[in-house]
């Protein structure tokens, strides 16, 4: 477990995510099962991290099948998005929408690593940018979802996008993460951002990934291995 981390970095310890996260490790574990506990570990981080960020809000009143009245309870901010980057963060939409009490929309980031340098590349971006003066489309709270924080670099210039969009807050959500980059992503803003990740590797290796990692996380899912 990595010590001494930025306040703002969470790393999980429940029990399940770490018995998960072992066999998402594993070369073995085929795209179906990959997507499965993907989706099992960014569900129990996700509730972690909403359990720290959302406040409960009441909406009124409503009726019971017995005919009792009851306060109608829904969750704070109002407003909010999911920022999966692409490709592998599209895994973790169907988890940690499903925690929410009704649909929020989805603003996907398309980001790669130059081989070279390992520096992030931006090529799709389809945030709805507001005119000058308007903020109604800016909402209170911006969720970004990727499996993996390998340098920190890419999630660092989602950080920095949604900053320049205007968001005030920023929660991350992943499944695995390297301590550096896990400490490069918590300072990139730490006023204004919250890192949740199931597990923390020690370091990553000459080409940036994760020791030992779980491999290329994206062409596991999609069955791209060796393109």
């Amino acid at each position: 477990m990595a010590q001494h981390l930025p306040a703002n970095a969470h790393v999980s310890t429940h029990p399940c995510v770490r018995a998960k996260l072992s066999q998402l490790r594993s070369s073995s574990t085929n795209a179906r099962d990959t997507k499965a506990l993907v989706h099992d570990i960014a569900t129990i981080v996700g509730c972690d991290a909403f359990a720290h960020a959302l406040k409960t809000a009441e909406v009124g009143k409503d009726v019971s099948p017995l005919g009792y009245e009851y306060t109608v309870e829904t969750v704070s901010p109002a407003t909010m998005n999911i920022v999966p980057i692409l490709r592998s963060g599209l895994s973790m939409v169907d988890a940690v929408q499903s925690l929410l009490p009704s649909p929020v929309p989805i603003h996907h980031l398309g980001m790669y690593r130059e081989r070279s340098t390992l520096q992030p590349v931006e090529y799709y971006n389809n945030l709805p940018y507001h005119k000058a003066g308007d903020a109604s489309s800016v909402p209170e709270l911006a969720v970004i979802v990727d499996p993996i924080i390998a340098t920190g670099q890419t999630v660092c210039a989602a950080i920095d996008t949604l900053r320049d969009w205007g968001v005030p807050r920023i929660v991350v959500i992943c499944v695995l993460a390297s301590e550096g980059g896990l400490r490069k992503a918590a300072e990139a803003w730490a006023e204004g951002t919250e890192i949740w990740v199931g597990g923390v590797d020690g370091e990553t290796d000459e080409r940036g990934m994760l020791k030992p990692g779980l491999g290329d996380i994206g062409d596991r899912l999609f069955l791209t291995v060796g393109k």
